[in-house]
């Protein structure tokens, strides 16, 4: 399977290195954090695979 079709299974965490610290962000940042990264980490559906995978074939 190429590596665009895996997952990362680490979650990410709510503040990055280089970020200002966790109480320097506004109170709904980090529910929009942790938003984009259950969205991010959700699988690929088998359906996308399939197009992604037969359109690599035509390429």
């Amino acid at each position: 399977m190429p590596d665009r079709f895996k997952t990362n299974d680490q979650a990410s965490p709510a503040v990055r290195p280089g970020d200002k610290s966790e109480k320097d962000n506004p109170e709904w940042a980090n529910g929009l954090r942790q938003l984009y990264d259950s969205v991010v980490e959700e699988p690929l559906p088998d359906t996308f695979k399939d197009l992604l995978s037969q359109l690599d074939a035509k390429a």
